[in-house]
Order: structure tokens, then sequence, then C-alpha cells
């Protein structure tokens, strides 16, 4: 009879489990559906600019972030609140919060009392595992009279804070490209720095075969000058032998016009010997 009594209540506890967590899962599912990734995708490719596919595809790269699990609804705990109960501060172990803005909208239901309508609040401000928003109305949720008390356990729903999750899963990919990049940049600079000394002496080494091969270079320049300067002496003195021969030979072949008569007279005068008149011309024979 024990056992009959606790199978009993295992179908029963089964029976009552199986529609919740269908529920849930169905919420989750239309969770996912209700949020509009694209508007918000284009958003950030404009801003990175780059094409919207491809940073689609970053986001299997160890950007933590799953594709099947809600990230719109999260729990919370209600830690202060002002007077009207419109303002109220609330506490979440959920790390996303994080992601909030101010003005973003959420809805959220009292864990107690899920059966009722949500309420709509607007995000003011976000501080670490804290945030501040705004309570329209908290009749739906809550009810008239009763009394809003701190430490109120809320489940909270965020759309646009799934577009935020999704925004920042994208861009970490992103951030991880940039950061394999800045690493292989510095593994180059870190090359270098340790390897300093040997791409001294490398260089240095370079610059000394440079240098030698110039020296020699110029060596054999000075050298060839050298010998093309006794060329040219040797020349020179040719040209100058060949010149005389030449200055010889001309002298010798100058052909004179002699005029036996004026010669004379003229020689007589350079000898001091008395001579009459310069004579007349020849008279040319008939």
């Amino acid at each position: 009879m024990g056992h009959n009594r606790s199978m009993k209540y295992l179908i029963l506890i089964i029976a009552l489990l199986g529609p919740i967590s269908l529920a849930k899962n169905a919420q989750v599912k239309s969770g996912e559906d209700a949020v509009d990734y694209s508007k918000f995708s284009k958003e950030l490719a404009q801003e990175l600019q780059q094409d919207i596919t491809k940073l689609e595809q970053l986001e299997d790269e160890d950007s933590f972030y799953d594709k099947d699990f809600d990230y719109s609804s999260f729990s919370a705990r209600v830690t202060d609140r002002d007077k009207t109960s419109n303002i109220i501060k609330i506490s979440s172990e959920n790390r996303n919060i994080k992601f909030f803005r101010a003005g973003d909208e959420i809805l959220f239901n009292i864990a107690s009392m899920k059966e009722r309508e949500k309420c709509e609040a607007y995000v003011r401000s976000v501080e670490d595992k804290y945030f501040v928003v705004f309570v329209k109305d908290l009749i739906p949720c809550w009810g008239k009279n009763e009394y809003f008390r701190r430490g109120t356990v809320l489940v909270v729903k965020s759309f646009r804070l799934a577009e935020r999750v999704r925004e920042a899963s994208i861009y970490r990919g992103v951030l991880l490209k940039r950061k394999r990049s800045f690493f292989k940049q510095l593994n180059g600079v870190n090359h270098f720095i340790w390897s300093y000394n040997q791409q001294k002496v490398k260089v240095a080494a370079e610059f000394d075969r440079e240098i030698m091969r110039i020296r020699k270079k110029k060596q054999r320049a000075l050298e060839e000058l050298q010998l093309n300067k006794k060329d040219q002496i040797v020349l020179q003195k040719e040209l100058i032998q060949r010149l005389d021969n030449i200055d010889e030979d001309l002298d010798f072949y100058r052909i004179d016009k002699d005029e036996l008569t004026i010669d004379r007279w003229h020689l007589d005068h350079d000898l001091g010997i008395p001579v009459g008149k310069r004579p007349g011309k020849a008279k040319p024979r008939l």
C-alpha cells in the first residue's frame, strides 16, 4: 500500500510539472521569436563598418552565446523603493543587466503571482548588480491595496536586453579577432626586441661586407687609373717625338723663293760693307 501511494504521488507530481516545463519551453521559444535582432545587428554593422553576415559568423568564436537560451528572462529582487513605489531599485545576480541603458523597457511579474498580468517599467540607471526602474503602474501585477515590500522576488522580461546580449556576443567576437591580431603584432615586436643583438650583428655584417666590396672596387679603380696614367705618359712621349719629327720634316721641305740681287744687297747691309743705292727691279728680257 505504501509503495502504491508513493507511485501515485510521483505520477501526480510528473503530471503537474509536465505542463509547467512545456509552458516554459514555449515561453522561451516565443521570447526568441519576439526579439527583433535585425535592426540592432544592422546598427552594429553600420557602426563597425562591416557586413552583417560576417559579424553574425563571429557569434560562434568563443563568445559564450547560446542561441537556444532565453536571455530576455531573469529573476531579480526589490532592494529599495520610493514612497509611491513608482521608482524601485532592483538587484539581480544576472550579470547581463550591465547591458541595460536608460529608457529600456522591461516587463515583470511577482514570482509568487505569475498568473497576474505583467507590469511595465523603464530603466533609469544601472549599477553593478543593481538597476533602477520607473514603474508606470503596479496594479496589474501587484494589486491596489497590498503593500509592495522590499525583498519581493520579480521575474523580469526584457526583449531589448536579449538584443543587447546578442549584440555583445557579436562585438565580443570582433574584440577576440582584434585581440588575435594584436597578439600577432606583439609576437612580431617581441621577436624583434629579443633578437635585437642578433639583428644588430647581422646588419653590421651586411654593411661590413658592403664596405669591403666598395673598398675593393675603389682599389681596382685606383689601380686602373694608375695604369691608365702610365699608358698616357708613354703615349705623350711618343706623340711629342712624332711632332718633333714632323717639325723637322716641315722645315726640311719648306720651299723658298730666292732673289739673288735683293738678297745680296740686304746681306751687305748686314755686314756693314758700303753699298750703293738699292738696286731696281730686274727688267724682263725681251
